[in-house]
């Protein structure tokens, strides 16, 4: 009984070691080496808060080469912030684009104590995505930027190339967002039969109490969105395994793992109605630039389906193509990130900007 009582207290004393290390240590990003482990002179590796919309925001900005054009990601949720698990799956793109990384408005280090979830608005992300790229061209003395926009990421980044496309060599939408309603309708019926398949009881009621969709309450949408994640619509890598990716990224301290879980659990709730109402049939029906449609052919979230129909019918005479990666769901860019990056590196050298 003593020897189990002296590892569990060795067990809490290394893991308070641990986290005392990690909260002294993060907040910053590792320079850029070449293969002598010499920084790159050329490169860029900063970690910095700018002013977006009248409040503090996080971005990350990484590149081999500021000659290089810059790629512009915004991550989906809302909420759901990347900069702390793409070292893991996309640092190659670094090579190639001067990456940057953005916690949107309350998301990760972007959802400060005083965040005011009022100002979630689909026009105001759009405002700070304007104005983020505006800095960046002005920064980096480019004209244009890539932007890629994944999820709802890729609701605002759609609308904002559609209204200034005179910023954007090109769009990269991975797992598009076309009609929220319309790919609730179309998940419903796979779940349904997967929930069958699996004789899960507890899973059919679940969907039973919820009855068919749309969801106008954001929590029933919640539930639905989990049952989805469950029999492998949504996510392609389980939230733990993403949480030891996470855990090892210098950029974020333990208090910014906490402000990444609440804005992750806030989503669109206080938005929910306005991101919803959105139809990229309508809202989008053309593209002054080249477009691009990154979509797993497993993803139940935003379906391939839905995506093909919207490919059909949108007007871009610079140029659309669609993408598939057959092995994925919800996140190709996690779940095959060796084609995903060769695929958006490709986009790079068809545009010839440089």
């Amino acid at each position: 009984m003593k020897l189990i009582i002296k590892i569990i207290i060795v067990f809490i004393v290394a893991l308070s070691i641990l986290l005392l290390y990690k909260e002294l240590t993060s907040g910053r990003t590792r320079p850029i080496r070449d293969e002598k482990g010499q920084v790159i002179s050329d490169s860029i590796a900063v970690l910095e808060k700018i002013e977006l919309g009248g409040i503090e925001q996080w971005i990350l900005i990484r590149g081999r080469s500021i000659a290089n054009p810059i790629l512009l990601w915004l991550h989906g949720g809302p909420g759901a912030a990347q900069m702390p698990t793409a070292y893991r799956f996309n640092s190659v793109l670094e090579d190639e684009f001067i990456v940057v990384h953005w916690d949107q408005r309350g998301a990760g280090k972007s959802n400060s104590p005083e965040f005011d979830e009022k100002t979630m608005t689909v026009q105001q992300f759009i405002n700070d995505t304007r104005e983020l790229t505006e800095y960046l061209t002005t920064r980096f003395g480019q004209d244009k930027i890539y932007l890629a926009g994944h999820s709802w990421g890729s609701q605002i980044g759609i609308l904002t190339v559609y209204n200034h496309p005179e910023h954007y060599y090109a769009y990269i939408g991975i797992s598009q967002l076309v009609d929220p309603r319309e790919a609730q309708k179309l998940a419903y019926p796979w779940l349904e039969e997967q929930i069958e398949l699996n004789n899960n009881k507890k899973d059919r009621q679940t969907l039973e109490k919820l009855g068919q969709p749309y969801y106008s309450a954001h929590s029933d949408y919640v539930t639905f969105a989990g049952l989805i994640d469950n029999y492998g619509g949504n996510m392609d890598i389980g939230m733990g395994k993403l949480a030891l990716v996470a855990l090892k990224s210098p950029e974020y301290r333990l208090r910014d793992y906490y402000a990444w879980l609440q804005g992750a659990t806030r989503g669109s709730g206080p938005m929910w109605e306005e991101s919803q109402a959105f139809n990229a049939f309508e809202d989008v029906p053309s593209l002054n630039v080249p477009v691009y449609f990154f979509s797993g052919e497993k993803d139940r979230n935003t379906p391939l389906e839905l995506v093909h129909r919207y490919f059909s019918l949108i007007d871009a005479q610079e140029g659309k193509e669609i993408v598939i990666f057959e092995n994925s769901a919800h996140t190709p860019y996690m779940a095959e990130p060796d084609k995903f990056n060769r695929e958006l590196i490709r986009v790079k050298k068809e545009i010839r900007t440089y």
